[in-house]
């Protein structure tokens, strides 16, 4: 079994953080029980890395149903970047939603007929990273509708630990801790960087990850203290260095980084504006003050637009 799955957590015990989530999340689960229904339908949206997936497998651990290929009643579907649905998939999911109920043509023209099917009661887990894309019938069909928070380095640090626990990893707090400042508030990082920090320490015979080969190896992987990886500094780099900290348009930083444009909307700038090291504006993108002092640079003379 992949080393993922045997970490997934179970239950909403085993789940760290999101408590806020979590606590609105007991009482559904606890109403549903109670009236021996099927969960509302439930959009959970939020960055990647953040848990969404792992969390559709919680409720539906939590709920005693499977997360099945075939449903059966009160089963729960599963559907994860449920914004790139074509829009005939979309439309056959209202009924199926709304009356547990789908209809299926056969044939063409006017030999046509449409035949209808009775589906068992179950709930649908949409999981989102661009919520704005749902369409606006599809979005109102959902019960439930939550946001997955960026975590804590507290809380990152708690599944860093809880992993080297079920791996038989020894591990120090303050290591743990350390790993878990850098992993960009998202459970998927940190954990990732644990398991490479853990080859460090292997390769080096120790039986211990101290917070100085956590460091160490954190350092090696190119990984400084805010999280930032290497092509995320290039991306500040160029914008100081070639573009005077901007404003400059995406297109033309995505061609002086040889990047696709999507990628660097999607999966580097968010992390940036979220540190405040990038700006946003109808001009362009900006580089940050704080963007200067992280690289070294002394700061722009005049405040940047």
């Amino acid at each position: 079994m992949p080393e993922d799955l045997t970490l997934r957590p179970r239950s909403l015990e085993e789940y760290i953080g999101q408590e806020r989530l979590k606590s609105k999340l007991r009482v559904y689960l606890e109403a549903a029980r109670a009236r021996k229904e099927p969960l509302e339908h439930l959009l959970l949206s939020g960055p990647p890395g953040l848990g969404k997936t792992t969390l559709a497998h919680v409720i539906a651990y939590e709920l005693g149903v499977n997360l099945p290929n075939s449903l059966e009643e009160g089963d729960i579907l599963f559907i994860d970047e449920i914004h790139r649905l074509s829009r005939q998939a979309e439309e056959h999911l209202y009924p199926a939603m709304e009356d547990f109920q789908m209809d299926i043509v056969i044939g063409q023209g006017p030999a046509a007929r449409t035949l209808r099917l009775e589906l068992p009661r179950f709930t649908l887990i949409g999981a989102t990273t661009r919520p704005g894309l749902i369409t606006a019938p599809l979005l109102s069909r959902f019960g439930i509708v939550e946001h997955l928070e960026y975590y804590t380095p507290e809380e990152l640090a708690r599944g860093v630990m809880r992993d080297a626990r079920l791996l038989g990893v020894a591990i120090a707090e303050d290591a743990a801790l350390e790993i878990g400042r850098r992993g960009r508030g998202t459970m998927r990082v940190a954990k990732r960087l644990f398991r490479r920090v853990r080859d460090f320490a292997q390769v080096a015979g120790e039986g211990t990850i101290t917070r100085s080969r956590a460091l160490e190896a954190l350092e090696a992987l190119g990984v400084d203290e805010l999280g930032l990886e290497r092509r995320d500094r290039e991306i500040l780099e160029v914008l100081i260095g070639r573009f005077g900290g901007g404003p400059v348009g995406l297109q033309t930083l995505a061609t002086a980084l040889a990047e696709d444009p999507g990628t660097l909307e999607e999966v580097h700038e968010p992390y940036l504006i979220q540190q405040g090291l990038l700006k946003r504006t109808p001009r362009g993108r900006v580089a940050t003050e704080r963007a200067y002092r992280h690289l070294g640079y002394p700061p722009p003379v005049e405040p940047l637009l």
